[in-house]
């Protein structure tokens, strides 16, 4: 089945009201070829800036509402790998409950990452913004000095 997506459906959502945007990603999901439909970046995942400095990379994602325990950092290949795992739920204990409401997310992103110093990355989780540091390692010269006798 197909999707029912307008033709230029960026320019009908410029209309500076975010309510069309999610109406036309409604309609989208709903009449989706397949059940996990995909989704762009832009709306479904956190926000992240990597600073590239002399002696470092800054990394900065936004993780509003997240906590330290559900935030998970891995060094593998060649890529920091960032997961959240976060679960939410409210367990109000009313009679004849007409709407209850959990919610689960999981999101991962990569980055690829070479020469750095894996013993000396540093992270910390602050007003939802995770920063990382990671400094380079210090480039070896191959040049030596050969004495002349």
């Amino acid at each position: 089945m197909l999707g029912l997506t307008p033709y230029n459906k960026n320019q009908m959502q410029r209309r500076g009201d975010s309510n069309f945007v999610d109406f036309y990603n409604m309609l989208d999901d709903f009449f989706s070829d397949s059940f996990f439909s995909p989704r762009s970046l832009r709306n479904d995942t956190f926000k992240m800036d990597v600073k590239d400095l002399e002696t470092s990379y800054v990394v900065e994602a936004e993780l509003p509402g997240i906590k330290k325990e559900e935030v998970k950092l891995d060094y593998e290949n060649d890529r920091l790998i960032i997961s959240v795992e976060s679960s939410q739920s409210v367990d109000e204990e009313k009679e004849n409950y007409v709407h209850r409401e959990r919610r689960r997310t999981s999101l991962q992103r990569a980055l690829l990452l070479k020469n750095i110093d894996v013993s000396r990355i540093d992270a910390k989780l602050e007003d939802g913004v995770l920063s990382i540091t990671i400094p380079k390692m210090e480039e070896q010269s191959n040049k030596i000095q050969i004495e002349v006798k």
